[in-house]
């Protein structure tokens, strides 16, 4: 597993929000969502849409993307609704000060 990797201040998201970052060149949707951080992969499992481009909903804890309306749980990737079936891979976050930290995972 890697090392975690700084990609945002926590002021750059606000709460509910997210915002694109990249980490180790790989495109990951940064979640603010009451209080707590989560990091997706930014792809839609249904059809490769940009889940960051999606609205937040802090009460169930989901990410949609704005394509098909496809959900995402913010904390596991594990899809939540149609269209699509798959989940999307959940990185885990900390934050260290005023920076928010994500560590890469390649499982699902």
């Amino acid at each position: 597993m890697s090392d975690f990797i700084p990609v945002a201040k926590i002021d750059d998201v606000p709460d509910p929000g997210s915002m694109l970052v990249e980490a180790d060149e790989r495109l990951i949707v940064l979640i603010h969502a009451a209080g707590h951080w989560y990091a997706l992969d930014d792809v839609c499992t249904h059809d490769g849409g940009p889940l960051s481009e999606g609205p937040v909903d802090p009460e169930k804890r989901t990410i949609a993307c704005p394509r098909h309306g496809a959900q995402f749980d913010v904390e596991s990737g594990k899809a939540v609704s149609m269209p699509a079936t798959k989940a999307t891979v959940a990185h885990e976050v900390k934050v260290k000060g005023q920076l928010v930290l994500v560590r890469l995972n390649d499982c699902l």
